[in-house]
């Protein structure tokens, strides 16, 4: 799309959330791998920059989106004595399509029109292709595939210190493999129940696994892992409320397997190599599910969806969210056994 000229400077704008920044780091360090002249500047949200900092070759603008009509004034005074050849406009919220404004570039990528929604296509004057039914993940390797690179499987170098690191492995002993839960998602409703993950930390025990909840610290979250606890026979290891992003990250990258539904930890074990089981209600695995683990997702989303909409995933808009407060129940603690069967069998057969 860009002809043979390379960029010599680019500028990603990739706010949020966990997840996509998760997968966004693919798609930066497969451009760094092959134009590794051009410097990159990613515009960020406060959060996420603070999981991405250090990130080898890359410079961060935080764009903190609770500080209102300045967050925009400060980005325009960043950017008011520069200009990129490219910017990269990767998320379609409006917030992000007016923060566009304030990044002169001579080429603004977007979403392809069917995808690029709330306006985002008036920001921009050139697409990526449009894609059937793509993972995040690879929607975003279209915009590399829009700056004329070649595409390969995504690889990630995650940025942790070496003091991040240490500060895992003094939290527990390695006498035992690690299995780590992260229970809750941004949205109580995408949560599975707590008895549900109490036997799976029982039955994780059992096998020989020190069992750790993770997760942030939220009164849902501090109260869920709670009574994880309190209904389970096993010793649990809650970390929940005690980890920064880079502390949770090493603790993601020790860990064995991970079991978590759509939230950012399981796309942060992801990108440092540990197998999740992912657990999925409202939303298609098949488009943000754990991207390398798509075998160990427990699924409920195709069953909820053919009911509410009276079709089959295949014959409705890519990315409808299936709706209900309970729909986590469909998923049954035998199927979330059975993958950890699979898992183990495929990974650590000498643990099955």
């Amino acid at each position: 799309m860009l002809g043979k000229t390379q960029p010599k400077n680019l500028c990603l704008l990739r706010l949020s959330a966990i997840g996509d920044v998760c997968h966004a780091v693919a798609m930066v360090q497969h451009i760094q791998r092959q134009l590794p002249k051009t410097k990159i500047t990613w515009v960020i949200g406060k959060i996420e920059a603070s999981l991405l900092k250090d990130l080898d070759g890359v410079e961060f603008v935080t764009f903190d989106k609770n500080a209102g009509l300045q967050a925009y004034l400060d980005l325009r005074a960043e950017f008011k004595e520069r200009k990129f050849d490219v910017l990269l406009h990767m998320q379609v919220a409006l917030r992000a399509s007016i923060a566009s404004l304030c990044i002169p570039a001579r080429v603004k990528i977007g979403f392809d029109r069917r995808r690029a929604i709330e306006g985002q296509w008036l920001f921009t004057n050139r697409r990526i292709k449009s894609q059937v039914q793509p993972h995040v993940l690879d929607g975003f390797m279209g915009f590399t595939e829009a700056l004329g690179l070649s595409t390969s499987p995504p690889h990630w170098n995650m940025p942790l210190s070496d003091e991040d690191e240490l500060w895992a492995s003094d939290q527990f002993s390695d006498e035992k493999p690690l299995a780590i839960i992260c229970p809750a998602a941004s949205k109580a409703e995408r949560n599975w129940h707590s008895e549900g993950y109490a036997k799976i930390a029982e039955h994780l025990s059992d096998k020989g696994f020190l069992v750790l909840v993770c997760g942030g610290p939220t009164t849902m979250e501090i109260l869920l892992a709670a009574d994880i606890e309190q209904k389970s026979n096993c010793k649990i290891m809650n970390m929940v409320g005690k980890t920064s992003l880079k502390q949770l990250l090493a603790l993601l990258k020790r860990a064995h397997l991970v079991i978590a539904p759509d939230t950012g930890p399981a796309h942060m074990a992801v990108t440092v190599g540990t197998p999740v089981i992912g657990l999925y209600a409202h939303s298609n695995p098949y488009r943000t599910g754990p991207y390398l683990y798509q075998d160990y997702v427990v699924s409920c989303y195709q069953q909820a969806i053919k009911i509410q909409y009276k079709k089959p995933v295949d014959l409705i808009p890519w990315g409808t969210r299936a709706k209900g407060k309970h729909l986590m129940n469909g998923i049954t603690v035998t199927q979330v056994k059975d993958k950890v069967r699979q898992l183990l069998n495929e990974h650590y057969p000498e643990m099955n």
